[in-house]
């Protein structure tokens, strides 16, 4: 049996654009399964996760024009050959993400930690793009400060009245993995999913929370990790505080890459550098500049599903880049504002984003049609 896949890339040039078809199993057998392009004979890399009466088809349009078809066929035969996403078990508390065989990026998870984050992100040229402090003390030429921006983290600094934001020696609040699912490897993306208690200074529950985050296996130019955060009030109704401490996407870019310095910071209105992107709404912000001689640059898109879209942007000059919707006060400059929101008992509120790690600058890069691909990417029928 054999199932015809058309991509249709809409309005928008499509390069490296990561997309899924979900296909009736019909008997077929995932691991016997190969998608290849019309016409040719070679197999592309795909993924397949077999889920009830339903095949879940994941592969990579590497370049389509705008208003073009592709078309695929998935039929039993031999799959593409490549190492892919690979995810390692370094250590007790971290999971190492290799990318064809090179390290990308490590999860770190364990006690030790105030809560999770990912550390070092490797970008296009081999060098961090993420600041290494406090991780690893002695990087010359980083800042020092705030040893709470922790690379690429999700925190938030008032829940129900604790901080889980900052790392204060007289107490903070902390987030616990309860759960490790298995992670999963494959020749087009990597995910780690886990469950996490967010607890005060004492340890007393304020929430849970799934985290899932997804790597995909692109081109080194562009790399790619989708996160989905859902927090669920399962001890009581939450209370997210009006407060600028915090981002439920965080980044700390490379000491090299500051706006205060050499870098740049720009939103998807073109606002430029923290003077026009803090407290301000937008679809994405991409900040970029120099690591080890290239140039390189961070975007994180905001997803059109998430509360508050387009978010606000608590992202500053000194290397700071969060999505924000909560510290509205802050923003707009007004104390009769409340951002704040109460999740009532028993709720759910999911957060969604991608973030790009690219090189070149934000036009270079294309930030504003990859965002494309993100919320309005190609659609894929059956025939």
């Amino acid at each position: 049996m054999t199932i015809r896949l058309v991509v249709k890339a809409g309005e928008h040039d499509r390069r490296q654009c990561p997309v899924t078809a979900v296909v009736p199993s019909a008997g077929l057998v995932a691991e016997r399964l190969a998608l290849t392009p019309e016409g040719q004979k070679t197999a592309v890399p795909c993924q397949i996760e077999a889920g009830g009466d339903s095949l879940r088809v994941s592969w990579i349009v590497d370049g389509l024009a705008a208003r073009r078809e592709a078309a695929y066929l998935l039929a039993e035969g031999e799959p593409a050959v490549g190492r892919g996403v690979e995810l390692r078990e370094a250590e007790a508390g971290r999971i190492d993400v290799l990318l064809n065989g090179k390290l990308f990026t490590a999860f770190h998870f364990g006690g030790n930690w105030a809560r999770p984050f990912l550390h070092p992100v490797v970008g296009p040229f081999g060098e961090p793009m993420t600041r290494a402090y406090p991780v690893l003390a002695d990087v010359p030429g980083e800042s020092q400060d705030h040893p709470h921006h922790k690379s690429f983290w999700v925190a938030w600094g008032e829940v129900n009245g604790t901080d889980n934001w900052s790392e204060n020696p007289k107490g903070h609040a902390r987030q616990v993995v309860r759960k490790l699912e298995t992670p999963v490897s494959g020749p087009v993306f990597g995910r780690i999913a886990c469950s996490l208690d967010w607890v005060s200074e004492t340890g007393v529950k304020q929430l849970e929370e799934d985290r899932e985050i997804c790597f995909h296996n692109l081109s080194a130019a562009c790399r790619a990790v989708d996160l989905r955060v859902t927090f669920r009030a399962t001890a009581g109704e939450v209370r997210f505080g009006d407060t600028k401490e915090g981002g439920i996407c965080s980044i700390r870019v490379a000491s090299s890459m500051d706006a205060s310095g050499k870098g740049t910071i720009v939103n998807s209105y073109g606002g430029t550098n923290e003077a026009e992107t803090w407290g301000k709404r937008a679809h994405w912000c991409d900040y970029y500049g120099p690591v080890a001689g290239d140039t390189v640059g961070i975007a994180i898109l905001d997803h059109p599903r998430n509360f508050r879209y387009p978010t606000y942007w608590h992202v500053r000059n000194y290397g700071l880049m969060t999505a924000n919707p909560f510290g509205l006060s802050h923003f707009l400059g007004d104390k009769s504002v409340d951002g704040t929101h109460v999740l009532p008992a028993g709720g759910e509120l999911t957060f969604r984003y991608r973030v790009l790690f690219h090189a070149g600058t934000t036009v270079a890069a294309d930030v504003a049609g990859r965002f494309h691909d993100y919320v309005n990417p190609p659609a894929v029928a059956i025939g």
